[in-house]
């Protein structure tokens, strides 16, 4: 009697450049939509924009006194973006884990070996937490804006939506959001660890401002516009953390920077080591 021998098993190793930038797109975004943190931190995000807002502008006492017409867009911006600075801490989170996990599961080796050069992979987990972030973002600034100005409508204080002192700090607020959760991608993709890329994460955002208010030097002092979080704090109206009066393309560039030397310093490294 003859035995039949197995076929051979062969893994599958891509002959070309592997999955398409599209595919690899939907890929991420499936990733990103299926993982229960994903869907926790944005909830967190609208809820905590809009707790403040509301606690915020409930709580203002203008004890009689009369907002100017043309200053009213803007003193409503100030309750309708103020959730933006816990916010950031909220999707800097969520940004390391949007690639730290992979390197824990290993999955990271899997959507290497789909898309062999590896910086697509990068460049399309920046791309689909860039848009879904500030989606959420637009979302709960908006939302904070109908909740404060619901408030502040009994005292006095009122402002169309289509006000450009309105809208803009409304984008502006959301953008910040979207372009910290890349930055804290970057960050997590050069430390491959949950704990140490949040901790960074926060450490830059949070605490490095702080210790560097701290210490009695002038040139610290000088270097505080320049950190990520004051710098787009300040983009959007929230400039009450720097005394440094930048404009705010300036203040978006500074936030651009520090988000390309995160994922520059990513990529060199995504591509040097081992997954």
């Amino acid at each position: 009697m003859t035995t039949i021998a197995p076929a051979p098993v062969r893994a599958f190793v891509p002959s070309g450049p592997g999955l398409s930038f599209g595919g690899e797109l939907r890929s991420e975004w499936i990733k990103l939509r299926t993982v229960r943190s994903t869907i926790w931190s944005y909830a967190t995000v609208i809820v905590i924009s809009l707790g403040l807002a509301a606690l915020m502008s409930a709580s203002i006492d203008l004890a009689g006194r009369e907002i100017p017409a043309v200053e009213q867009a803007t003193f409503l911006a100030q309750p309708a973006t103020f959730g933006v600075f816990f916010g950031q801490l909220v999707v800097a989170v969520l940004g390391v884990l949007a690639i730290s996990g992979e390197y824990s599961t290993g999955m990271i080796r899997s959507s290497i070996t789909a898309v062999p050069r590896r910086l697509p992979v990068l460049a399309a987990k920046a791309v689909v937490l860039f848009v879904c972030t500030f989606v959420v973002g637009l979302i709960s600034t908006i939302g904070s804006y109908l909740v404060a100005a619901m408030f502040l409508a009994g005292k006095g204080v009122t402002a169309s939506l289509a006000d450009s002192d309105l809208l803009l700090p409304l984008l502006g607020g959301a953008l910040y959001l979207a372009l910290v959760a890349v930055f804290a991608l970057g960050i997590g993709a050069m430390l491959r660890s949950s704990a140490g890329g949040i901790a960074a994460s926060l450490g830059i955002l949070l605490l490095l401002p702080i210790v560097l208010s701290m210490i009695p030097a002038q040139w610290l002092a000088d270097l505080l516009p320049y950190l990520i979080s004051n710098a787009g704090l300040a983009s959007f109206g929230l400039n009450g953390f720097t005394s440094a009066s930048f404009e705010t393309w300036q203040n978006i560039l500074i936030v651009v920077g520090w988000v390309v030397v995160s994922l520059a310093g990513a990529a060199v490294l995504l591509k040097r080591r081992d997954a």
